[in-house]
């Protein structure tokens, strides 16, 4: 075991703080990763202030992480020493399971491994990207272009996953109009991807001061959904629409803005339940569905993607020693778009 600085909290109502923990040493197909960014996601408020329940603390949130091989196992043959690596929000797997062998480690039927805030195999906790540095198995470790701005790359891990895995799997390109809710960590990248992909954009928010963003970002339109007679403008009009708001918002309002036979894939959840009558769906054929992060592949295909198109998420740079500050901001929306930890602060 190594000594290995971190931040971490000891309790939901704790702020996070200098800690230190152990690291394995690299088995013989572990990658040994220098993390040289880390993502500050909003998930890791909800597990750090146990609001989805059952956090283990110690805890060491982070499961954005891009950084620098430093070491490599004997068996392991895709990385090298030297190399960009990443870590995203999984390190491991049973394998075995059917959702497994289709690529889809997040639905691992006896319970994937998480970055952090999980018990490995081992049955120690895992510890995440609030560190200095990482050991994940070759199998759950991503390869990173050398062409893009490291930093702005580290929130890929999961805000561009999420968002690039439905659109894929609801094969959204060309000739299609596709509707953005919400403009924030998740809704930019899905902007940029989406555009990526060929489809015409048009993000819907409750907020003008958006739509300059969302322009530059690679909408073609913006709606403010607040504003009267807005709503009848977009009645019917988009074959897709990702929701990516985790505050209250109305699901049947939205369902009636898709064509007849159009998804809405939901990647935000909200605290409170969201009503849906059967007619909303029922009239047009409608679909509601919902959708979590990706596989190892599939976000490996996601990094190779963004490299090709030149995507990388906008971030805010920040010190380890802020990071309650920028938990803080979060929660107020006070962020464009993701925030970033340079862990060349931690010492």
């Amino acid at each position: 075991m190594e000594k290995v600085a971190a931040y971490a909290t000891t309790g939901n109502a704790n702020p996070l703080a200098p800690f230190t923990i152990d690291r394995r040493e690299p088995g013989a197909t572990d990658v040994q990763i220098e993390i040289l960014y880390c993502g500050v996601c909003h998930s890791d408020i909800h597990q750090a202030k146990n609001e989805w329940g059952g956090s283990v603390y110690p805890m060491v949130p982070g499961h954005e992480i891009v950084g620098r091989v430093t070491a490599v196992g004997t068996d392991v043959k895709s990385f090298k020493v030297g190399e960009l690596a990443g870590v995203g929000c999984i390190v491991d797997s049973c394998r075995e399971c059917n959702s497994c062998k289709e690529g889809d480690e997040q639905f691992c039927q006896t319970g994937m491994v998480g970055t952090y805030n999980s018990m490995g195999k081992d049955g120690k906790p895992t510890y995440g990207g609030y560190s200095k540095h990482i050991v994940v198995d070759e199998s759950f470790t991503l390869h990173v272009s050398e062409k893009l701005d490291l930093k702005a790359v580290a929130p890929l891990l999961c805000a561009g996953i999420t968002t690039y895995s439905p659109l894929k799997r609801w094969k959204v390109g060309k000739g299609q109009q596709v509707a953005v809710i919400g403009l924030g960590g998740l809704g930019h990248m899905a902007v940029k991807i989406a555009a990526a992909l060929g489809a015409e954009v048009t993000v819907l928010s409750t907020s003008d001061n958006k739509e300059q963003d969302a322009k530059r970002l690679g909408a073609t339109h913006f709606v403010n959904t607040r504003k009267e007679g807005a709503t009848k403008e977009i009645a019917g009009k988009f074959d897709f629409i990702l929701n990516t708001v985790s505050a209250p918002n109305s699901y049947d309002a939205a369902l009636g803005y898709l064509k007849t036979k159009g998804t809405m894939v939901l990647v935000g959840a909200p605290p409170e339940p969201s009503q849906v009558v059967g007619f909303s769906l029922i009239m047009g054929n409608k679909n509601l569905a919902g959708s979590l992060i990706g596989g190892i592949k599939e976000t490996q295909e996601m990094l190779d993607f963004c490299a090709e198109h030149n995507i990388v998420s906008d971030v805010e740079i920040i010190p380890i020693s802020q990071i309650n500050e920028a938990y803080e901001r979060i929660l107020k929306s006070d962020v464009k778009y993701r925030f970033v930890i340079d862990m060349a602060s931690l010492s």
